[in-house]
């Protein structure tokens, strides 16, 4: 039987990434094998299985409504300020934090009426609340990947960084985990 020498078969980056993924059964190390994205739409019955706790917006934000021209592109791509890429339909309201104003992320127009308040020209706050769960909910793995079909598009990202949101009206998006402290409190 001849000998495989695994240093020279594959290269370092390739072994470093396969000792990233062994796990331990024991003695035996076992292999944990790598799946493709979990895909959540706002219809999937395991929303229903949730703990969904309330959530109301602490801060105010800027608005800027997306109004193209006729004879421009009636709509925009855009990468949020956590990488995802959505979007925007003439008629969206782009929203971002006031600090950020280049960092914003499309809302339906019936959403953002049924959702949002404007407190002065440019400038908004979230009056309805907003239910969250933590995505590690779904996997029980804070690595795996999970795409949430939100209504602007599609959003993959790492369980354990993000939570699921619910809106009043059904619709789902991700919602980082790190900006939950920093703008939302609890409802209860």
């Amino acid at each position: 039987m001849a000998k495989v020498d695994l240093a020279h078969s594959f290269s370092h980056s390739t072994i470093k990434s396969l000792m990233l993924n062994l796990r331990h059964y024991g003695r035996m190390p076992i292999m944990k094998v790598m799946s493709e994205p979990l895909t959540v739409t706002s219809r999937d019955s395991i929303l229903e299985k949730l703990p969904f706790r309330p959530y109301r917006s602490k801060v105010e934000r800027r608005v800027v409504p997306f109004f193209p021209g006729p004879n421009e592109p009636q709509t925009m791509e855009i990468t949020t300020p956590w990488g995802a890429q959505l979007t925007a339909h003439k008629g969206d309201f782009l929203i971002s934090e006031v600090d950020t104003p280049n960092d914003y992320w499309p809302i339906d127009p019936v959403i953002f009426e049924e959702s949002y308040v404007i407190i002065r020209p440019g400038y908004c706050v979230k009056k309805a609340i907003t239910l969250l769960a933590p995505l590690t909910e779904i996997t029980d793995d804070p690595e795996r990947k999970v795409t949430v079909v939100s209504l602007e598009g599609s959003e993959t990202v790492r369980a354990g960084d993000f939570y699921l949101a619910k809106g009043i009206k059904g619709e789902i998006w991700p919602y980082p985990k790190d900006k939950i402290t920093d703008v939302m409190v609890p409802a209860d």
